[in-house]
């Protein structure tokens, strides 16, 4: 799916340059990205490779650029309106530092809603109740800070903060790199159930290609500040034309119970520490890995699927 120059998002031919002169760093180089209208795009590439400076520019954090961004046809210029900053919000990767500690939920985000006009009163004590409901959080956290929260339900109350303005593109930078396993699994089902819920358009920016494959319908590939590829996410995995994709998709951790099959009962493999000298690591069945109960796969994660398996946990979800 790609959008046409009437619908979605287009940062298109987009260039930053830090610094001036012999030090001037080329950090995005010509790069263009679209995102059609409910459509989930990811964004790959290793550390430094100039992912987050895309978001920045498309969020309007990044004034100094040259290239256009627009949505639905409209320029979302490098100095934008109240209006424009609606359209395009963002999701960080460390939702701590992203909220006011001193701040709880509801002030949180009823100073974002306050901002833009967008309530008063009962019907904005209503609306703080509902983007409860949509991230899936219990209504009693709106009396909670940061500090009382975990970090899952801390980035489920930036992703409300982000809704609270009714956005039509969410760029999630990293959102998911700072959390638990099981609890990223959570929140890239709650990705996929609000796109499409809402409508909404995301761009997802990732160095974890498994979360990438999970998620996203189309992916553009960034090495050095150059888009290197972009491709359907099967296309992507199954059969990538530029060396560096092949590169990273080589890099991505094979779990496979190698290790456990190669330590016979009553014996550990030369080179390892055992828990207890003599004892061989714990197995649930032959040729099977050990798993936790609770674990949540990526197929799991998935768009097709948001039934996740029950954990325990402490006043709510993660």
């Amino acid at each position: 799916m790609s959008a046409t120059p009437e619908t979605g998002l287009r940062a298109e031919n987009i260039t930053v340059t830090f610094g001036r002169g012999d030090r001037a760093f080329t950090a995005v180089d010509d790069a263009t990205v679209v995102v059609a209208p409910g459509e989930i795009v990811g964004l790959v590439g290793e550390s430094g490779s100039g992912k987050s400076t895309v978001s920045r520019v498309i969020c309007g954090l990044q004034r100094e650029y040259s290239g256009r961004v627009s949505f639905a046809g409209g320029e979302l210029s490098p100095k934008r309106t109240a209006a424009q900053w609606r359209v395009v919000q963002m999701v960080f990767q460390d939702p701590f530092a992203s909220l006011d500690p001193r701040y709880t939920v509801r002030a949180t985000l009823a100073e974002v809603i306050r901002h833009h006009r967008l309530a008063t009163g009962r019907a904005l004590r209503a609306r703080c109740e509902e983007l409860m409901e949509m991230v899936r959080l219990p209504v009693e956290f709106l009396d909670r800070t940061p500090t009382a929260m975990s970090g899952g339900q801390r980035q489920r109350v930036a992703i409300a903060r982000a809704l609270a303005v009714e956005p039509k593109v969410i760029v999630a930078d990293e959102a998911v790199s700072a959390l638990d396993v099981s609890v990223q699994a959570e929140i890239v089902a709650l990705f996929a159930r609000l796109r499409e819920e809402l409508g909404l358009s995301i761009l997802f920016i990732s160095h974890d290609l498994a979360v990438v494959r999970s998620l996203c319908e189309r992916v553009y590939v960034i090495h050095n500040g150059v888009i290197v590829e972009e491709n359907t996410t099967a296309e992507i995995f199954s059969a990538p034309q530029d060396e560096y994709t092949r590169t990273l998709l080589a890099a991505i951790p094979r779990f496979d119970s190698a290790f456990l099959d190669s330590a016979s009962p009553g014996r550990v493999p030369a080179g390892s520490s055992a828990v207890s000298e003599g004892a061989a690591p714990p197995r649930r069945g032959d040729g099977e890995s050990p798993r936790r109960e609770n674990a949540v796969s990526a197929e799991d994660a998935g768009p097709e699927t948001y039934r996740l398996r029950p954990r325990p946990t402490k006043g709510g979800p993660e």
